[in-house]
C-alpha cells in the first residue's frame, strides 16, 4: 500500500512557521533538539493515523539535504 500524499492544510503557514521560529527563541541547540522531539511527539500523537506519519517521515527525510543548513531557531546547525 502507498503512503498518503502530504497536503498542506496550514491556512497561514507562514504564521505557524513564524510561531515555531519564536518558540526556539533563546534556547540552546541541545533545548531546541528537545523541544522539537517533545513536538513531534506531540504532534504524532494528534495525528493518530500510521500510514500519515509515515509519509510525513519520509517527506521530512526525503527534503533533509535541501534545507538551508540551519536549525529552526536560525542557528547554523552542527552536523553529526
Amino acid at each position: 500500500m502507498t503512503d498518503p500524499p502530504i497536503e498542506s492544510k496550514l491556512e497561514s503557514p507562514d504564521d505557524f512557521y513564524q510561531a515555531l521560529l519564536d518558540t526556539h527563541q533563546g534556547l540552546s541547540l541541545e533545548q531546541s533538539h528537545a523541544l522539537n522531539a517533545r513536538l513531534v511527539l506531540i504532534l504524532a500523537n494528534q495525528i493518530g493515523d500510521m500510514p500519515t506519519l509515515r509519509a510525513a517521515l519520509c517527506a521530512a527525510r526525503d527534503d533533509a539535504g535541501n534545507d538551508s543548513g540551519k536549525d529552526p531557531s536560525g542557528s547554523a546547525r552542527e552536523d553529526n
